[in-house]
């Protein structure tokens, strides 16, 4: 197994800038994408549907620099345009959009009901194209620029059983990703995606098999997950001036064999 690095440190990367981040309570990657914008430089709002996980979180990240937390749940049109006015007004511009938000579960095809497809589609796919819809008409409205970073996922591209519905919906994010950057790219913005593999984390762990995982880890050739952070890295990367000429790409951060 091929150890974990060291945790970098911040080189202000995202000086200046401020970044919003859904799904953004918790322990997985939109914490850790929160953090590292922060270790970046960057003013960060935290997004979550989870109220006391969000002031929770809120509080903590808040000693490495400017937070602020606004409650949102992305299958809420209110809800969103709530918060892209909340971090407006909070902060004067937005100037980075991760979209983390995703709900999953594992159902086989044939025993799976509509409402059960349309959840999770609703929350990954489409909360995921109302929270970049209303990013691009802020970054329009504020001359142009800025950059969108979407989550999707390696399942997007791969099979997996009992995942339909979630390789549906992230096959539409990177889809969504793709053609959202052509309909912007004379603006000045940005539009990328990723696409984890594995990032272990309490939350993904208390809700799948001890089994499966072992099964996805062995795909992996460090022999190991990813740490929530390293998948972070990546985005803040897309997020950052350095990711310039990126624009509708998904970048894979997995390393699981061909």
């Amino acid at each position: 197994m091929i150890a974990v690095p060291k945790y970098p440190e911040g080189a202000n990367l995202l000086r200046d800038k401020v970044v919003v981040v859904t799904a953004a309570a918790g322990t997985g990657i939109g914490s850790a994408v929160a953090k590292r914008a922060l270790e970046e430089g960057a003013s960060v709002v935290l997004s979550d549907w989870h109220e006391r996980r969000l002031a929770e979180k809120a509080a903590e990240l808040g000693e490495l620099g400017p937070v602020h937390a606004i409650r949102c749940d992305v299958t809420d049109e209110g809800q969103v345009q709530a918060l892209f006015d909340g971090a407006a007004a909070r902060f004067g511009r937005i100037d980075v959009v991760v979209n983390n938000a995703g709900l999953g579960g594992s159902k086989s095809l044939v025993d799976m009901t509509d409402e059960e497809w349309f959840r999770v589609l609703d929350v990954t796919l489409t909360g995921t194209f109302r929270a970049t819809r209303a990013a691009l008409r802020r970054f329009i409205a504020q001359g142009g620029g800025g950059a969108v970073v979407n989550n999707a996922s390696v399942i997007g591209w791969r099979a997996q059983g009992e995942q339909a519905h979630y390789a549906a919906a992230k096959a539409g994010v990177m889809a969504l990703t793709r053609s959202a950057a052509v309909d912007v790219a004379e603006h000045g913005i940005r539009v990328n995606a990723v696409a984890p593999s594995l990032a272990m984390h309490p939350f993904l762990a208390k809700v799948t098999t001890d089994e499966l995982l072992d099964e996805l880890t062995a795909r992996e050739v460090s022999g190991r997950a990813a740490e929530p952070w390293e998948v972070a890295n990546v985005m803040v990367f897309l997020a950052s001036d350095y990711a310039s000429y990126l624009t509708g790409e998904v970048l894979s951060v997995s390393s699981q064999h061909a």
